[in-house]
């Protein structure tokens, strides 16, 4: 069997967000793997620029990232209650592209907050946005990272054995969902 290919999305734009750091942390428990991380940097959802310019080359290397990838991880912060707008806007891009990347591809919902909650809210509706693609999301088990900007030590790895053992069951059970 070739090497799987793991996509991480991070909902943060900060290259070292806790959001970024607890995907590199799951990619690390998924194992064997080659990982990408996908770049959000991509100019908002506007149908006026879409119909004069088509779909920026940005979203679509997203989309192809998607398409390519055998499992996916998003994680993402919470902001006023819900997800990122920068992973909304991505969202949005994607699902503007002729093909339907996230069918059936299996996706790891995580979230990071500095809350006690730990995103919980947001990764709630992150759900609810990824349905209309058909992904095969994983429902559990649910990492919420409270207190994320303590949540790892000085060489980016997560602390606190319940994270750790949460975020590796997840793993496993995405590589095996890839593998089925």
């Amino acid at each position: 069997m070739t090497e799987l290919t793991l996509l991480g999305i991070s909902g943060s734009l900060r290259s070292n967000s806790a959001n970024s750091q607890l995907l590199r942390e799951a990619a690390r428990m998924f194992g064997d793997a080659t990982y990408v991380e996908a770049d959000l940097n991509i100019p908002l959802y506007d149908g006026d620029d879409e119909v004069a310019t088509g779909v920026p080359e940005a979203a679509q290397k997203l989309a192809d990232q998607i398409a390519t990838a055998d499992a996916i991880i998003v994680s993402t912060p919470e902001y006023n209650k819900g997800p990122s707008g920068v992973l909304k806007n991505a969202l949005d891009w994607v699902s503007r592209t002729p093909d339907k990347p996230w069918m059936n591809k299996p996706v790891a919902v995580m979230s990071g907050a500095a809350g006690r909650a730990g995103g919980e809210r947001a990764q709630m509706i992150l759900r609810a946005f990824l349905l209309p693609f058909r992904p095969r999301l994983l429902s559990g088990p649910e990492v919420h990272l409270a207190n994320c900007t303590n949540a790892f030590d000085e060489d980016g790895r997560l602390k606190g054995d319940m994270y750790i053992a949460t975020v590796q069951e997840l793993m496993t059970a995405l590589r095996q969902e890839a593998l089925r």
